[in-house]
């Protein structure tokens, strides 16, 4: 029997589409056919497949406008960061382009003596790609596109709160001359994204929940095929007392917290100030969220739209009374807004602690604890303190005391003086619970090749 999924849009509450689902002996014959169309691809040369991945971002920002809405109608994210993404995700296009054939060609090592050796980079086959909602041009790009590039075939499986947006991928990767058996977008829920675990596929490549990222791993194990995980963070950022321009600060500072409603792996979630700027700093931090513009993300002008996920409205809940109760103070916000929709106010606590889960589990959401330090070694003992390891951040004026700190984090990625951001000429990986494996950079591309050494005497 086939299901259908309903894509909701988070604005209204009220259903956008419907889409049919596939069943399992669907999903079992399209495994079928890439495994065939692999074959075929991985002997097209790496140009011409490059130039497929090129066209695709040209039709993608020639219909932009389009995708931007569909993106927006499904996540609640506001137009403009929707239009922001599009645009920004064109740089993992760029990457390929300028570095794909120096990291995927072979390598001749040894070319003298009696025994010529080399290295030949062959794609894993078929792979799937198990990908999120609160970023899918993004993350959807880091995989599918550097796993074709690579010579492989995709089982692309989109967030059902991404739907629509994961099959306009399809349709633009054909006409850019993807061939059909090379790529397929599935559509299902988490039965279908269990029955891909069974299946003898590849690779897999998941962003989302540590929870779900733990039960994928387990799950496949026993198949030694390669692994990956984007999971979820709880990203610190320490605001030193020798910054010059406190509100420059806040700023930043409140723009890494709150873009995109606070729903990014990245996300600043707990803040850090020295107790010698501390009270400058957070009555600039509240000045800036309080201005941000709440309400229908298709405007223009507006900074703070709809939660893609009803669930999140009671996680959210459940932090504020659990910081109330343990004695924060609540700055801004802390309720669910009364509107259509599922809306939240953006909350702000200050005088925080690490006796509270605000503090110490992940959000997703738009809602910020702020907490006094009195010096770098307690600030970093609290960086430290947490089971994931994204990102960290330090804003100071002083490169090598930022410097000092962050080399203590034990994360994939750290900041001075910028956060929540992503490029593809540096590695993107996870530490802790924060997940395994890295993609962009030259690490990136390679994540989707299997190197096989040759030893020749001619």
């Amino acid at each position: 029997m086939q299901n259908n999924i309903e894509i909701r849009n988070p604005a209204t509450g009220e259903v956008d589409a419907v889409i049919p689902a596939i069943t399992a002996a669907e999903l079992d014959v399209t495994v079928n056919v890439l495994k065939k169309g692999q074959r075929f691809w991985s002997k097209v040369p790496l140009q011409q497949r490059l130039d497929c991945i090129i066209e695709f971002g040209q039709l993608i920002l020639a219909n932009k406008q389009e995708l931007a809405e569909i993106l927006t109608r499904e996540t609640g994210k506001p137009i403009t960061q929707s239009l922001n993404e599009i645009a920004g995700a064109q740089n993992r296009i760029e990457h390929l382009k300028a570095n794909a054939s120096r990291w995927l060609s072979e390598e001749l090592i040894t070319t003298e003596g009696t025994t010529h050796e080399k290295i030949v980079y062959e794609p894993l086959g078929v792979i799937a790609n198990i990908s999120a909602w609160n970023f899918p041009y993004n993350v959807g790009f880091n995989v599918f596109l550097y796993a074709l590039a690579a010579g492989n075939a995709v089982l692309y499986k989109p967030s059902e709160f991404a739907t629509v947006t994961g099959i306009r991928f399809e349709k633009y990767l054909y006409q850019a001359g993807i061939p059909e058996d090379v790529f397929k977008c599935i559509v299902g829920d988490g039965q279908i994204g269990q029955r891909l675990l069974e299946l003898p596929l590849a690779g897999y490549f998941f962003t989302g929940s540590y929870k779900t990222g733990v039960h994928i791993a387990t799950t496949v194990a026993h198949k030694l095929v390669p692994v990956q995980l984007e999971l979820g963070g709880k990203d610190p950022l320490y605001v030193t007392d020798d910054i010059v321009d406190i509100k420059k600060a806040a700023i930043l500072a409140a723009e890494g917290a709150f873009y995109n409603n606070g729903q990014s792996c990245c996300a600043v979630e707990r803040i850090y100030v020295s107790d010698k700027i501390y009270d400058q700093f957070v009555e600039a931090f509240i000045e800036e969220v309080a201005s941000y513009t709440i309400g229908d993300p298709m405007m223009q002008d507006v900074f703070i739209g709809p939660l893609t996920r009803a669930a999140q409205l009671t996680v959210l809940d459940a932090q504020v009374k659990d910081a109330l109760a343990k004695g924060a103070t609540l700055r801004l916000g802390g309720h669910a807004l009364e509107k259509t929709g599922y809306y939240y106010a953006p909350t702000v606590f200050e005088h925080c602690n690490h006796e509270m889960e605000l503090m110490k589990e992940e959000t997703f959401g738009p809602l910020i604890g702020i907490q006094k330090v009195t010096s770098d070694d307690e600030a970093v003992r609290l960086m430290q303190d947490t089971t994931y390891g994204l990102t960290a951040a330090v804003f100071s004026s002083d490169e090598e005391r930022a410097m000092t700190i962050l080399e203590k984090m034990d994360t994939g990625t750290v900041y001075w003086n910028c956060c929540d951001r992503v490029s593809p000429n540096v590695p993107w990986s996870g530490r802790k619970n924060s997940g395994l494996g890295s993609t962009l950079s030259a690490q990136g591309i390679r994540a989707f090749v299997q190197p096989k050494a040759y030893h020749l005497r001619p």
